[in-house]
């Protein structure tokens, strides 16, 4: 009994230490967030406490929040998408941990600005494939490219999840905890069934170096990041602008939005939208004015 009562003092004083983040990983855990969640708000409210002290959250007002949130913003040159991050994981330390909502109720959050995704060209992904040699490395961001697949979706397939009957990978929780299929191309499945010859994978389908560990996100990025120096791509590029690329090749290709927002997962088709801005599908069709001032070279005057 004594114990009980213990430990409901320590998680109501919710100490600056290892108590806090304790409580915070049990509670994100109840409400099933993601682990990459957990890190990202225990790293912003770590630097927040760090900042208060020796004062303790519960002892400020929301002027000293809407304070410490403009510090971030003039002072550490924050990002719009960073500041509503920190929002989010003071709203969960205020509202869910300490019951007190007034304290950050009339807190805005940032307007954010919409930016464009980078997207490589056909010719771009296929010259990044061919400069893979690692035939574990190649059917990796093929999958990606040719699935719409996010990094961390990749790295924690497993065989069973690749669907050869009904042409489908299935994916297991991916963004929000969503599971999703999306489609399993023909020449990915042959590579794939090189690729199991090869390397007989047993629980991962890609398994790092660690018996029994997934391929790692960062080995996955650098494979990546490698593969588009080694091609010449001077964009600012990721892995995930193969995923960019999958949504707008298919979209230029005449496929659907509400399909590609399935295939993507996607919560809202105004996500998915964003393709429609940088589709060559359109805006390729339009003639620049100039042409009708200066014709390009090669073009016969009509």
């Amino acid at each position: 009994m004594e114990e009980t009562r213990k430990g409901s003092e320590e998680a109501k004083s919710f100490p600056r230490s290892g108590g806090l983040f304790a409580v915070l990983r049990e509670e994100m855990r109840l409400r099933n967030y993601s682990n990459k969640t957990y890190k990202a708000y225990k790293s912003h409210l770590l630097e927040f406490t760090r900042y208060i002290s020796p004062r303790h959250p519960r002892e400020l007002n929301e002027q000293e929040i809407r304070d410490y949130l403009l510090h971030l913003i003039h002072d550490r040159n924050f990002t719009s998408g960073t500041i509503s991050q920190v929002i989010s994981a003071m709203r969960f330390l205020y509202v869910e941990l300490y019951k007190r909502p007034f304290a950050i109720a009339g807190i805005p959050r940032p307007l954010k600005g919409q930016k464009l995704p980078v997207v490589l060209s056909l010719n771009e992904v296929k010259s990044i494939f061919a400069s893979l040699g690692n035939q574990k490395h190649r059917i990796m961001l093929m999958l990606v490219y040719s699935a719409g697949l996010r990094v961390g979706e990749v790295v924690r397939l497993k065989p069973e999840d690749i669907d050869s009957d009904r042409m489908m990978i299935h994916v297991h929780d991916g963004k929000g905890k969503k599971d999703r299929y999306t489609v399993l191309s023909e020449v990915v499945l042959e590579g794939l069934r090189e690729y199991w010859a090869a390397y007989r994978p047993k629980k991962w389908l890609f398994e790092g170096q660690s018996e029994g560990k997934p391929y790692s996100i960062r080995s996955a990025e650098r494979v990546f990041e490698k593969a588009a120096a080694k091609a010449g791509i001077i964009k600012a590029v990721s892995i995930h602008s193969l995923r960019h690329a999958f949504a707008t090749h298919l979209l230029e290709q005449g496929t659907d939005i509400k399909f590609i927002q399935e295939l993507l997962g996607h919560r809202s088709v105004r996500t998915t939208e964003i393709y429609t801005h940088v589709s060559k599908k359109e805006i390729g069709q339009i003639r620049s004015p100039i042409e009708w001032i200066i014709q390009p070279k090669g073009t016969k005057t009509k």
